[in-house]
């Protein structure tokens, strides 16, 4: 079946979310798609911290110094600054006027504002230790009651349309690199149908789980990513992906625990008790999160021990309570009380500060395809990203996308091919086989691409990597189509463009790290 709309957004979080809301307000007919059942299972539903928005004395240009120091210097000016300048607003008109997310506040009624690390003064808002699933309620319930929004769930996307590859009249690879639609999987009926739209949003958030160990939820497996790669889009920074320093150290369990809790005053230690960050960065603790992981990496090998530890135990515990539910709970979970005991932690893949090339607006390098979130590349996040950035660049690139498209689309005209309707193979998949391939795929990034790299590591990577996916593009021409078999698909693509920017940076720089 064939499909027409305004505007295509593959994605839930709120990068996908602001967009649909913007583009929608101006009267265009949007179609939302997202693979998932629940889509408060997105990055942003699972989002712990923060976001930014503005503490006592904080102005425009500070928020911006702090960005290009945390990202090691080759952050985007522009993209610095009109996160700055935009974001604070946006979280007003959005967030709170629009949505009316209900952010903490102390007993005055004022914002209980919050500080992270190598942020220069508090001025992150947060929902307890459970942000973005705060934001991404609101946000879901604005965009399904839109009369212009048409939401999809369970409906994954295999294949960007491009008319370069898809169009019957091979004229149109004459014309320029231009993306005209989708083809989406219906989970519930198996079906695949051609999606045309006059401009397309790729917001499918994040690459984590082609590491071994990670925070992102399990639909971050770099769709977004692959299928901009088979289209011919420009991908930068891939080599950036920041490990977030600190996970609950438990049995089945990549846990985020939120930089908050340092910001609040936790403190980093060994085995022994001793605090050893102060040797590592003058600020301790609270240090880039690039560092803070190198250096519980570094203590861990140099020890001999299997993890770290937060102590946050000199605060109230009642305190601790009301202020990390989430943490609280889980940790108690698996019989950790935070107010009394340390929190056992490690380090794990985190954000993909790198992705798809995109301009101010979220326009990428091919015609009629945008990406917003975490599947883009602004510039903003450098070498590395600064805590709490990520909802406000998804907010702000949400929106500032959604406004260019409505603009876009009363000047110019569209033109859209006639492309093949989707082939049905029946050969079925092993679930066994696609775990495994899954294995490999994990193990390899996480030892050989992971948080300390090398040449050699990288090449045994690229090896192992470029035979696996011969054989997964081999089975995906001949196997019935699936959900799993395009993550698997999508996954070792992936891998593949990080280790192959890791490569080609010789130079170790933010969370990009070579020992050679």
């Amino acid at each position: 079946m064939i499909h027409h709309t305004d505007v295509l957004i593959i994605g839930a979080g709120i990068a996908a979310g602001a967009a649909a809301l913007t583009a929608a307000d101006r009267g265009r007919q949007v179609t939302m798609a997202t693979r998932l059942a629940e889509p408060i299972d997105c990055a942003t539903g699972h989002a712990q911290g923060g976001i930014i928005y503005k503490g006592e004395n904080d102005y425009p240009d500070l928020l911006v110094r702090d960005i290009l120091e945390a990202g090691a210097g080759i952050s985007s000016d522009e993209a610095a600054r009109q996160l700055a300048q935009r974001g604070p607003q946006l979280v007003e008109s959005v967030l709170l006027e629009r949505l009316g997310v209900a952010f903490d506040r102390d007993e005055q009624g004022a914002f209980d504002i919050t500080e992270e690390g190598a942020h220069s003064l508090p001025r992150i808002l947060h929902v307890g230790d459970l942000t973005g699933r705060a934001i991404e309620e609101q946000l879901l319930g604005a965009v399904r009651h839109h009369p212009n929004i048409q939401f999809l769930s369970q409906a994954t996307a295999i294949d960007l349309l491009t008319l370069s590859h898809h169009s019957r009249d091979r004229r149109d690879v004459y014309r320029p690199p231009t993306c005209v639609g989708a083809y989406l999987l219906d989970h519930a009926t198996n079906q695949v149908d051609v999606h045309f739209a006059r401009e397309i949003v790729l917001a499918t958030g994040g690459l984590g789980q082609i590491f071994l160990h990670t925070t992102n939820p399990p639909g971050a497996r770099g769709d977004g990513i692959a299928m901009a790669y088979r289209a011919g889009a420009r991908l930068i920074n891939l080599e950036y992906i920041q490990f977030h320093p600190t996970t609950l150290y438990v049995d089945s369990s990549n846990f985020l625990i939120s930089e908050s809790l340092r910001g609040e005053g936790g403190v980093l230690v060994d085995a022994e008790g001793r605090p050893f960050m102060d040797k590592y960065h003058p600020r301790g603790s609270l240090a880039p999160r690039d560092i803070v992981a190198r250096a519980i990496h570094e203590e861990m090998l140099g020890q001999g021990i299997p993890c770290v530890y937060i102590d946050i135990t000199d605060k109230p515990a009642d305190w601790l309570r009301n202020r990390f539910p989430n943490i609280h709970r889980r940790c108690l979970e698996e019989g950790i009380d935070l107010t009394a005991d340390p929190i056992p932690v490690v380090p794990a893949a985190h954000y993909s500060c790198g992705g798809v090339a995109a301009d101010l607006q979220g326009h990428t390098s091919i015609d009629r395809l945008w990406a917003v979130g975490e599947v883009s590349c602004t510039g903003l996040h450098g070498a590395n990203r600064l805590a709490s950035t990520s909802l406000l660049e998804g907010l702000v690139w949400g929106v500032e996308s959604g406004q260019a498209i409505a603009d876009r689309l009363d000047a110019r005209d569209y033109y859209f091919p006639q492309v093949d309707e989707w082939k049905h193979e029946n050969e079925p998949t092993d679930p066994a086989l696609i775990n495994q391939d899954w294995m490999t795929i994990r193990y390899t990034m996480w030892n050989y691409v992971g948080l300390v790299r090398s040449r050699r590591r990288l090449q045994r990577a690229r090896h192992i990597l470029r035979e696996l996916q011969m054989e997964v593009e081999d089975f995906y021409r001949r196997a019935a189509v699936s959900d799993a078999m395009i993550g698997l698909r999508n996954g070792v693509q992936t891998a593949l463009a990080v280790t192959f920017a890791a490569l080609e940076n010789p130079q170790s720089i933010g969370c990009h790290y070579r020992t050679d």
